[in-house]
């Protein structure tokens, strides 16, 4: 972990910090698309987490960010991370240190023999991949000691864990809240 010019903590690719968190959007659609692993056993939690939706990361009376700049372009990465507006950047400060459930999409980063160990928690399917990132109080950057053996693709997750409202920056996309995962399953409706 790295801190920016701009004081956010960065997870970085090279000899800047980890090098296992800098895999590109086409490497990440590689891994998804080429992994048939195994199904996961979730983590222990202790009570009962808070249900969340996607909107309650986003400050009250705040609406959604919008794109208001080119950003930064990494043709190399094949990652453009764009400029938001300030609302796009704002964190519900309300929830740092919730115990919280949250369903979304799972982009892996960090994979393991067992599985994906680290992870972007996106609230639709391709994004980041197929279309830009959304604002960076509407992406969660996931760990879980327990890999998470994803088997089908664009499947959505259920994840639990301990949620931080803490800007992170990874080869990915610049991320507004981090999460200690404790419990990842299914997402069933």
């Amino acid at each position: 972990m790295t801190k920016t010019p701009d004081g956010i903590d960065a997870v970085l690719g090279g000899d800047a910090a980890c090098s296992r968190l800098s895999p590109t959007r086409r490497t990440a659609l590689g891994l998804l698309l080429g992994g048939a692993l195994l199904p996961a056993a979730p983590g222990l939690a202790a009570g009962k987490p808070q249900r969340i939706r996607w909107s309650d990361l986003i400050p009250d009376g705040l609406p959604y960010g919008e794109i208001i700049g080119q950003g930064f372009v990494d043709a190399q990465a094949d990652v453009w991370i764009p400029e938001f507006d300030a609302n796009g950047s704002a964190l519900n400060t309300e929830l740092d240190g919730a115990y919280i459930t949250l369903a979304g999409y799972m982009i892996p980063l960090g994979l393991t023999a067992e599985g994906v160990t680290d992870f972007v928690l996106v609230p639709f399917v391709g994004a980041c991949i197929h279309v830009p990132p959304p604002p960076p109080n509407q992406l969660v950057f996931a760990t879980s000691e327990v890999p998470w053996p994803h088997r089908e693709l664009w499947e959505a997750v259920l994840v639990s864990g301990n949620l931080q409202a803490k800007m992170l920056r990874t080869d990915l996309a610049q991320v507004g809240y981090q999460l200690e995962a404790t419990y990842i399953e299914d997402f069933r409706r």
